[in-house]
């Protein structure tokens, strides 16, 4: 039975932050479930080259203090005691800093870093089957481990520092918790490991022999922890309160647990940077087909030292790409102006131009990480309407490929897919992607806080604040459904039209499945 929440004064709720890769922000999810009022601050992305993807700890880690410090000051002013504090992060962005001073000792390199991702090559013929069976994902196109190590050998201050014993290393959770417990704690939760490409999938513990193999120091290693184990106290001088760091979680992981992916073949797409398509598979791993590329099985949590695992895939460029045309290129004021263009253009099959947002390699359904975008099919008759929506259209086919190829290693249809993030607030973004999956989209209430609030749900549970996950979940309102409008013939003629584009694009006639492109099992049941 789902429990009704009163409200009733005092009120209490779980400080949560969500560090993503272009902004941080941070709010109080109540004992509802519900958020209160959140607080945001961009961060910067800098490329120093078209493979470098780099960001600066110290503005994360000040970004972080900001925001938390906001939500934490509006909370206490209005009466809602804070039980604990969760952390949701971006994914596999690595950092080396010095214990002593606190100090980055360089840049974080960012998830969507692909400068070894030619060398990474090399390994795929010996390793992708060990570590496919092992970790639930191949060598892939980044490194942080080998990253790692590249940096201890090329900077003698990293040497050096690895000498004394002052060397950590870790992803950007583990840098937040050392930070928020005031140096205490140096570890990593299993939903942040797995995305370093390192983490023994049934055996909760580190792929020593392959981290070794790339030259990593094992004794740099933080230490695993389940992501509701607790990671100490929060320290006084970093938020101005000593209470619980509760959870923690990779952000991705964090909104399926929002969205109701618990149970094996509930799903979720998030909108955000990138594009990411999750199913949850039960305490059983699904792992990954090697005629299928780019979906990945991994952890969805641990909670209580049991694992919950799911399948994930995704695109790199989302809300990236949007932020590109708009912020960088000055094409739209907006991503709202450019959905609202995009929105003067009716789906028609063989309509051009069509855009394929590979702008920083694809994954699925053909694994090609240097790959480029391109824009096609342009005319004297091409409006700024079109161009709009052939981008709209161009990340809504990734997102299918996505959805076909989680679907399609499950072996089983989504008996639920849920969306959010951002970018899912484009209403226009949302009818194409359900007109050319043909699935009914449900569009959480407050999608754009998935992240937060599934962390904060985890916190909450191992707490007290709510008897289980499923509890609070399910007593949040529903959100708004995306019919699909266009006739099975229509979907089938576009998808068609779109994997022919994308093979003409990579130059890869191997890349169309033997299987039609548009029927994938991936309607609900």
């Amino acid at each position: 039975m789902t429990q009704t929440f009163s409200g009733a004064s005092p009120r209490r709720g779980v400080l949560s932050i969500d560090e993503g890769t272009t902004g941080t922000r941070a709010g109080v999810v109540l004992d509802s479930g519900a958020t209160h009022e959140v607080f945001y601050r961009p961060i910067k992305v800098s490329h120093p080259n078209d493979l470098a993807v780099e960001q600066d700890p110290m503005e994360i880690w000040t970004a972080t203090v900001e925001v938390a410090r906001q939500a934490f000051s509006r909370a206490r002013g209005e009466g809602i005691e804070i039980t604990s504090v969760a952390l949701s992060t971006q994914r596999a962005t690595v950092m080396l800093w010095d214990r002593v001073t606190g100090r980055p000792l360089l840049p974080a390199v960012v998830w969507q870093d692909r400068r070894y991702a030619h060398e990474l090559t090399a390994y795929e013929a010996e390793w992708d089957a060990v570590l496919l069976a092992r970790q639930g994902r191949p060598v892939g196109a980044r490194a942080p481990f080998l990253w790692a190590a590249r940096q201890i050998a090329a900077h003698p201050e990293v040497a050096e520092a690895h000498r004394a014993g002052r060397l950590l290393f870790g992803t950007v959770d583990t840098w937040l918790i050392w930070r928020l417990t005031g140096g205490a704690v140096h570890a990593i939760t299993p939903t942040n490991a797995a995305s370093t490409g390192g983490y023994l999938l049934e055996r909760h513990a580190w792929d020593e022999e392959w981290i070794g193999h790339l030259g990593f120091p094992l004794d740099l290693l933080p230490e695993l922890r389940s992501d509701d184990a607790g990671f100490g106290m929060t320290d006084p001088a970093a938020l101005g309160t000593a209470v619980p760091l509760a959870a923690s979680m990779g952000d991705q992981h964090a909104a399926l647990v929002a969205l109701g992916g618990l149970a094996a073949g509930q799903g979720m797409c998030m909108y955000g940077t990138g594009a990411f398509v999750d199913a949850a598979t039960g305490t059983t791993p699904a792992l990954p087909r090697p005629d299928i590329a780019g979906v990945l099985a991994q952890p969805g949590r641990r909670q209580r030292d049991t694992t919950h695992y799911s399948l994930e895939a995704y695109t790199s460029t989302a809300g990236s790409a949007l932020r590109w045309l708009c912020d960088d290129l000055r094409l739209f004021a907006s991503p709202e102006e450019l959905g609202e263009e995009a929105g003067r253009v009716r789906t028609r099959p063989g309509r051009t131009p069509r855009f394929v947002p590979a702008l920083a390699g694809v994954r699925t359904p053909a694994w090609h990480p240097e790959a480029t975008a391109s824009l096609t099919g342009l005319t004297l008759a091409t409006t700024r309407a079109d161009l709009a929506r052939a981008v709209l259209d161009g990340i809504a086919h990734s997102v299918c490929d996505l959805i076909d190829g989680v679907a399609d290693t499950m072996g089983t249809p989504f008996t639920r897919l849920r969306v959010g993030g951002g970018v899912s607030g484009s209403d226009p973004l949302m009818q194409i992607q359900a007109d050319l999956t043909g699935l009914p989209l449900e569009r959480v209430a407050d999608s754009a806080t998935a992240s937060l609030r599934g962390t904060a749900y985890l916190a909450g549970v191992a707490q007290g604040l709510w008897s289980s996950l499923e509890e609070v979940v399910e007593a949040q309102p529903p959100g708004r459904i995306f019919e699909p409008s266009i006739t099975a013939t229509e979907r089938t003629e576009l998808r068609a039209a779109w994997c022919d584009e994308l093979t003409t694009h990579l130059n890869n006639p191997a890349l169309l499945p033997t299987r039609d492109c548009a029927s994938a099992p991936r309607t609900l049941r």
